[in-house]
């Protein structure tokens, strides 16, 4: 093998190695696929997503998360954070309360249909629901449940398709 070969040889391994990394550690790219987040996401739009800022904090409330499903871990879903460990929460007559207070919520799409109780988020584990509540799979429902701390693959950030709706997500 040529000098030049091994050059470019070793460019490419590097490359994909730098890559691997950064799609590993760092960031990814996602689709967004169905409704459960509008109107904050649409069907089919391109996020990008923070894989790094979980190694160093825990998901805040109203972050948006990607996490793997707790029934079938090679399934993505991506919902609201609402309440983290320690906190309570309680749905009823269309509202959410976190810790008894009112959540205020500017991004979802219309009021919750359903109750939940009043329970305490358990250590290591944070409750997640979509914008779209009325049309979406969530903690309020025993296959999703609680979400466990590392489940979670990151942070959405970065909507970047379609190109007329760029914007950065809270």
């Amino acid at each position: 093998m040529g000098e030049e070969a091994k050059d470019w040889f070793f460019s490419i391994v590097a490359a994909i190695a730098v890559a691997m990394f950064i799609r590993t550690f760092i960031v990814e790219l996602y689709v967004v696929d169905g409704p459960s987040m509008r109107p904050t996401l649409q069907h089919e739009e391109r996020l990008v997503v923070n894989k790094f800022i979980y190694h160093v904090r825990d998901p805040q409330k109203g972050e948006v998360i990607i996490f793997r499903y707790p029934r079938d871990p090679s399934r993505d879903f991506i919902k609201r954070v609402i309440a983290t460990a320690g906190d309570t929460i309680e749905i009823k007559d269309g509202h959410v309360y976190v810790n008894d207070q009112l959540l205020r919520e500017d991004y979802i799409l219309e009021k919750t249909r359903t109750e939940y109780p009043k329970v305490t988020i358990p250590e290591g584990t944070i409750f997640v629901m979509g914008d779209n509540r009325n049309n979406s799979e969530d903690s309020r429902f025993s296959d999703v449940g609680f979400v466990p701390l590392d489940l979670v693959k990151g942070k959405a950030v970065f909507i970047f398709w379609p190109v007329d709706e760029i914007k950065t997500l809270p």
